[in-house]
């Protein structure tokens, strides 16, 4: 316990209450060991939220190892985020851990190699804010009403009396700003730009996070970019008549210009600009030669719902799934998945 107490903190205000605080509290004060894990090929949030948690175990003197499943690399645009020493490749993870903490994942299936140490854990603590979370997990801190999983991990940094400093205010920082789409996104509340002043009270400078994550790149990515917009299409009547704008990027533009995979992320923040299109689509095939079809939608369609039909999820404005197939054949089944009820088949 490293000589803190274990007493009951009460919550903030606008912090949601009915979550199982206490014990997920008292799990890891009790535990030697802890496990963090993430969902497969982390964004901002479930890295940022992870490696922001493992730096507040390391302060409480817990052993602590961070990993996520394969392909095991931290995407070049987050490489920046304090506390990646603590990062294990997923083969080092113990096969059954004390304890167990999950994050940013809405199904053990997100947790790839990962999913058997969750499901062989002591204990298993599950940290989510997607609507299309399937509730697994024994302690359950999950809020889709949260704008990011760093919402409800600072909100148990604070319960575990940990307090914030940089290193690990710039995670939560990066998971919310990239959550949030840059405070731009419908989730952006009074309560979000509450925290970020709370995140830069303790030191993070929005300016460098925002340039490590949105305005910086390799050259051969502007070349990608520029032939995935030209090669975009629109489609006025899609989408119950308010729009789809989508674009593919193959294995081969990418090794064409030498940009990995992880490079790609920003691509549909350019082509959701799109005014005739609610919403846009980049279907993105990635090493194993499938599809990553990432959406957005502008707050009128609800692509989470459409993403989990197709054997993925996310929210309500941005989502995704991975398929095999065609791109033309995938948005079919995309723009189908999209049709609102009582509108007529193509």
């Amino acid at each position: 316990m490293n000589g803190r107490a274990e007493t009951a903190v009460p919550a903030r205000p606008g912090a949601p209450a009915d979550l199982d605080w206490d014990r997920a509290v008292a799990l890891i004060h009790r535990a030697g060991e802890v496990c963090l894990a993430c969902h497969v090929a982390p964004d901002g949030d479930a890295l940022g939220s992870m490696l922001a948690l493992a730096q507040a175990l390391r302060t409480l003197g817990k052993r602590c190892t961070a990993s996520f499943g394969e392909p095991f690399g931290v995407p070049a645009i987050l490489r920046f985020l304090p506390g990646q020493e603590m990062l294990v490749e997923p083969a080092r993870v113990p096969a059954a851990p004390e304890l167990m903490i999950s994050l940013d994942a809405a199904g053990r299936a997100r947790l790839g190699s990962l999913a058997g140490p969750a499901d062989r854990a002591g204990a298993l603590i599950v940290v989510d804010h997607h609507a299309s979370n399937t509730g697994f997990g024994g302690v359950r801190l999950v809020d889709p009403d949260a704008a990011a999983t760093a919402v409800l991990v600072e909100e148990l940094i604070r319960r575990l009396g940990v307090p914030l400093d940089r290193d690990i205010a710039q995670g939560l920082y990066a998971g919310l700003a990239s959550d949030t789409g840059s405070f731009r996104y419908p989730c952006t509340t009074p309560e979000v730009h509450d925290l970020a002043g709370r995140l830069l009270t303790a030191g993070v400078r929005p300016e460098a996070v925002s340039r490590e994550l949105w305005d910086r790149a390799p050259f051969g990515y502007l070349q990608v970019l520029a032939g995935a917009l030209a090669r975009a299409r629109l489609e006025r009547d899609a989408a119950g008549g308010r729009g789809l704008v989508w674009t593919t990027i193959t294995r081969a533009d990418r090794d064409a210009r030498d940009v990995p995979y992880d490079q790609l992320e920003g691509v549909i923040d350019q082509l959701r600009r799109t005014d005739e299109a609610e919403v846009a689509v980049v279907c993105k095939e990635n090493d194993g030669g499938e599809w990553y079809v990432s959406t957005r939608s502008k707050g009128a369609v609800d692509v989470g719902r459409a993403c989990v039909e197709l054997g993925g999820g996310g929210h309500r404005t941005a989502a995704a799934f991975t398929m095999g197939g065609e791109p033309a054949w995938i948005i079919d089944r995309l723009r189908a998945a999209l049709r609102v009820p009582g509108e007529p088949d193509d």
